[in-house]
């Protein structure tokens, strides 16, 4: 087995805290992206993803991904239940991390209308199944144990995982939203969605997320040399150049910034980078960051086409992001990374190979899978839990609003006693005309009020099929 300086161990377990800070961007993102109704849920999920996925990593997914691997380089054999006597601690830890991160991507696009359950599940599978056997092909006897995996035997170069870890998470979110379907009213044009509820705190979610890629690309060295400056650098140029990217397209076509699509394409330029950030050169890293963001802004725009609703865009930014990102690998790497002194042309189809690999097992397989999960143990919630909101309908907890509202209706009815109690007092009393606090207290309590008359409207609304 590979033997890690303990220097090098210390640089990986730091790149392990820092890439594991992207399960905090991701909760942060997707929170503001979806509505006020869901956002409890919804990070609540992300805590939920780095659970479930973790221990299935532990128990079966590192096992598959780095064990001793057969002849033909798809499976690994051993180091299931990952044990300390093993050795290689600190690379579990970090490939576990890596393992989360592809995991909370496919739950964040089913957001707003999927069961807890159905995310654990979803989670299990990808850790234990889906992403360890694509780890594998990809990356299989990086510790020095058994044959290597078929695409890597290849010459495939997926540095950090822009098709690994990304495109199998969001290959299988395209596969799981599919299968699902849209939230209510999202393609109808009477009731449109709002896109977020919060994007000051979506938006420190992707800062949040560049700062644990550092971690993320920088740690994929497994040594602390002369190389991690280079990737995080790369890193930093392609995430700027593909949310400006995103920025100006959006500028100049909707005369003004689109803020979703900004984030997106940031994420998309950290994503795309990914697959090569060790090899590139400045301007091929900002390069790369544009053409990422682009492909993920066109695959949006596909999305709306055919209608099919991903919540915080998982397929455009990870699994299209990632699949221009590793074939721009062949286009600008440095060529001597390519292993028996291949051409870019012959290097262009081997990341093709890859790049296809991933897209047939994570969505053809993650599809067939989930389809008979579907069936067995439905993913979707009931109508009636999607219209109140998964706050309440799973977790029993009440949005601000609700509760601002009902502290109103308290207030109310303590203040008519109150009245009631001084009324002969008040008759006698000169009035006065109200104060500027008072005035600016009966204006916020009419708004709450109006509020209120909303959301009793609209729960009045829901429960009339429900009488009929």
């Amino acid at each position: 087995m590979t033997e890690f300086t303990l220097f090098d161990t210390r640089w990986i377990l730091i790149s392990a805290a820092l890439a594991l800070t992207m399960q905090i961007g991701f909760c942060m993102l997707e929170a503001g992206l979806v509505r006020q109704k869901n956002n409890i849920n919804v990070a609540f999920k992300n805590l939920m993803d780095f659970i479930v996925a973790g221990l299935a990593y532990w128990a079966v997914g590192f096992g598959i991904m780095y064990g001793v691997g057969e002849s033909n380089g798809i499976y690994g054999t051993t180091m299931f239940l990952k044990n300390h006597a093993e050795g290689a601690i600190a690379f579990f830890l970090f490939q576990l991390v890596f393992c989360s991160a592809a995991a909370t991507i496919v739950g964040g696009a089913l957001a707003e209308r999927t069961r807890l359950s159905g995310y654990l599940i979803i989670s299990a599978l990808v850790a234990a199944v889906f992403y360890p056997l694509i780890g594998h092909w990809t990356w299989g006897g990086t510790l020095g144990e058994g044959t290597p995996g078929w695409l890597a035997q290849r010459g495939f170069i997926d540095f950090a995982g822009a098709s690994v870890v990304h495109g199998t998470g969001g290959w299988m979110a395209l596969a799981a939203v599919m299968i699902v379907g849209p939230r209510i009213g999202r393609f109808n044009n009477d009731t449109a969605i709002q896109k977020g509820s919060n994007y000051p705190v979506a938006t420190v979610g992707v800062l949040v997320l560049w700062f644990g890629w550092f971690g993320f690309n920088g740690g994929s060295t497994f040594a602390f040399n002369d190389v991690v400056p280079i990737v995080v650098v790369n890193t930093t140029l392609a995430a700027a150049s593909g949310g400006f990217a995103l920025l100006s397209l959006a500028w100049v076509k909707e005369k003004k910034p689109d803020i979703a699509l900004t984030l997106n394409g940031t994420i998309a330029g950290l994503v795309g980078v990914t697959a090569g950030a060790h090899i590139y050169e400045t301007t091929d890293a900002i390069l790369v960051g544009v053409v990422s963001a682009f492909a993920c802004g066109l695959a949006t725009r596909s999305l709306e086409r055919m209608e099919i609703d991903d919540v915080i865009g998982a397929w455009p930014a990870h699994a299209i992001a990632g699949a221009a990102g590793t074939l721009m690998v062949a286009i600008v790497g440095d060529m001597s990374a390519f292993e028996n002194g291949v051409t870019r042309a012959e290097q262009f189809v081997i990341q093709a190979t890859g790049v296809v690999t991933v897209a047939v097992w994570a969505f053809g397989g993650g599809y067939a899978v989930l389809f008979l999960v579907n069936k067995l143990l439905p993913l979707r919630v009931s109508e009636e839990d999607e219209l109140v909101g998964l706050n309440i309908a799973e977790h029993d907890a009440l949005s601000d609003v609700i509760e601002i509202s009902g502290e109103m209706q308290i207030g109310r009815s303590l203040s008519s006693e109150t009245v009631d109690e001084n009324e002969s007092d008040d008759s006698e009393t000169t009035t006065q005309p109200p104060s500027i606090e008072e005035e600016m207290s009966n204006r916020h309590e009419s708004v709450f009020d109006r509020v209120r008359r909303e959301i009793e409207a609209r729960q009045e609304q829901k429960s009339q099929p429900q009488e009929q």
